[in-house]
């Protein structure tokens, strides 16, 4: 093993193991992500048939999370390589990624405050399609009751939009015992009850509107979201900030590193 001084320049190695310090926690929660992912496809046996994927009109959450996990372990993996290896490929690799992802979070940020209606109709079209697949996968189905339930809301714009689902479609020629009815999730609690009553949507609609306000929320999610951001709009903002520093430290340390690499080849070459 041969060990090298560098007269003029060197690598800074604060920078090279704070660099690996840095994607080490990217690398551990990219594997933590794709081991919860991996896990709850196994559950559902979508492993075994990957069709089930494509057959989801809504969104499967699992992919969200698979994706998030991949993209973290990838860069994670570039990161504490490149690092510790000193490999400006695996550095700019890392560092590329980073921007990329940066200037795409401004980008949406943007286009979210100049073009509100386009993102509102977006959004609601979202929600339809996943009401369409409420029943068709579990995780789907827990986070929309999960939102109704937190947000005091019910479908996207209210409570008649769960005509798009064809359990409890009123129009729809199925027997279900949930037509023209709703999620208990939209039911609104009673303090005296300790057990969730999970029919307490059931024929809610064949009611009188008049009738819906004491039993179920009326409010869409959509108009409950947007109540909800001006109310937390610092909050919000923080969670922006913070993940922008954190994107900004990579780079700042990525593109450090690799201008103390070069300044060694270069310094090398003479």
């Amino acid at each position: 093993m041969h060990y090298y001084r560098y007269s003029n320049a060197e690598v800074s190695c604060w920078y090279k193991y704070l660099l690996f310090s840095y994607n080490i926690v990217f690398w551990l929660a990219g594997v933590a992500f794709l081991a919860v992912g991996l896990w709850a496809w196994s559950e559902k046996g979508v492993l075994s048939d990957l069709t089930k994927v494509t057959g989801l009109h809504g969104l499967d959450p699992v992919v969200l999370v698979l994706v998030v996990g991949i993209v973290m372990f990838t860069l994670g993996f570039a990161g504490c390589v490149g690092a510790l290896r000193e490999n400006i490929c695996l550095l700019k690799f890392f560092c590329g990624t980073i921007v990329f992802i940066f200037l795409l979070e401004l980008a949406v940020a943007v286009m979210a405050f100049l073009f509100q209606d386009w993102v509102r109709d977006r959004v609601k079209e979202f929600f339809e399609n996943n009401i369409k697949s409420y029943r068709d996968d579990i995780d789907l189905q827990n986070i929309i009751d999960s939102l109704q339930r937190i947000n005091h809301c019910c479908g996207a714009q209210g409570p008649e939009d769960w005509d798009f689902n064809i359990y409890f479609d009123c129009k729809s020629e199925s027997k279900s015992r949930e037509k023209c009815g709703v999620p208990f999730s939209c039911c609104i609690p009673d303090p005296a009850q300790k057990v969730v009553n999970t029919q307490c949507g059931y024929d809610i609609r064949k009611k009188s509107k008049s009738q819906w306000d004491d039993q179920i929320f009326v409010k869409g999610c959509i108009h409950a979201l947007e109540a909800w951001l001006p109310r937390n709009i610092y909050i919000v903002a923080g969670v922006f900030i913070a993940i922008s520093l954190l994107q900004i430290f990579g780079i700042f340390l990525a593109r450090t590193l690799i201008s103390d690499i070069e300044a060694v080849k270069a310094s090398n070459a003479f």
